[in-house]
């Protein structure tokens, strides 16, 4: 492929030795986005036969500037659902990366039976208009919030009766326990377009709990009479910056204050370990959420955009 510039762009698969520019290119300009190289490297070497995962990676003037990761969504009853999330270098923008970048990824997929394609973009005009001239609807916005962990949390509520607060890596010889909380809260998360109804354990340990930036000492469960009730995930990249990855009450056990109390102590030890900056991110109605992340000290830093977009048979795309 080439651009209209008469520096030559290529797109590609991804390569070990392109993991630190592929993350650089999806932190620019977004602080609030936790990805480190490490993670990368094991995205693209971990077996997904049924995810079809796969990195496209833009090379312009002799350098990586952006790529696109995509596969076919897990997890859910509808078939045919793939994602495909991407990002370029600020000052090589407007050169054609992404536009072949997502082409390259609708092409990967629709070859996997793909028929609804879903993909993030900064919710801003430029983002917007590039997604929407090339047949993507507007779905759902994400919120996204940060906190500088230099500053004092809010004191912790008074714990109910029968409850523990233990660290996820209690469970490291047999997480399934933990995996049945997420599996039962996702059923009814807010926003989500495509129902989560279909999680399988074997692909949550796989693309989840094993992954090399997730921290299971600062993970925090919370028990109820012996039994996980609540979580706070927290991933990291190692060195000052902290991501709630993911927080969920099972719905029996709701109303009782447990995600505010898991994640004011993921963050408390994410603090002691001296990780300075925490971010989180929540669908704009999930109104429980956005109130706990609130009483925390988060403060909305930046949004995103959900694209969806009908694909068509392989020879309808140029395959």
């Amino acid at each position: 492929m080439t651009s209209s510039n008469s520096s030559p762009l290529t797109i590609r698969d991804f390569r070990p030795e392109d993991a630190e520019a592929v993350a650089a290119a999806h932190r620019a300009g977004r602080e609030h986005l936790v990805l480190s190289a490490e993670t990368l490297l094991w995205l693209n070497g971990r077996p997904s036969p049924e995810e079809h995962f796969r990195t496209f990676v833009a090379e312009l003037d002799g350098r990586v500037v952006g790529a696109v990761r995509c596969g076919v969504v897990l997890g859910t009853s509808v078939a045919g659902v793939g994602y495909a999330n991407g990002s370029v270098l600020p000052g090589f923008r407007r050169r054609g990366a992404a536009t072949a970048l997502l082409a390259a990824a609708e092409r990967h997929l629709v070859g996997h039976g793909v028929t609804e394609l879903h993909t993030w973009m900064d919710d801003e005009p430029a983002s917007v208009a590039f997604a929407t001239a090339r047949g993507y609807r507007l779905g759902r916005t994400m919120q996204f919030a940060g906190r500088d962990l230099a500053l004092p949390l809010p004191p912790a509520p008074v714990r109910p009766p029968g409850v523990e607060l233990r660290p996820a890596a209690d469970w490291a010889a047999d997480p399934h326990p933990v995996f049945l909380v997420e599996a039962d809260a996702i059923l009814d998360e807010p926003g989500s377009e495509v129902p989560m109804d279909a999680l399988e354990y074997e692909d949550w340990l796989r693309d989840d709990w094993n992954r090399p930036d997730r921290d299971l000492a600062l993970s925090v469960v919370a028990v109820v009479d012996g039994r996980p009730a609540a979580f706070s995930m927290a991933q990291t990249d190692g060195v000052d910056r902290y991501w709630s990855a993911f927080t969920a009450c099972h719905r029996e056990f709701r109303g009782r204050g447990l995600t505010k109390l898991a994640k004011l102590e993921s963050l408390r030890l994410a603090a002691a370990a001296g990780y300075r900056h925490a971010y989180t991110s929540n669908d704009t109605t999930n109104g429980p959420m956005l109130a706990i992340n609130a009483w925390l000290g988060y403060e909305r830093c930046a949004a995103e955009r959900k694209g969806i977009k009908r694909l068509g048979r392989p020879s309808e795309q140029g395959a």
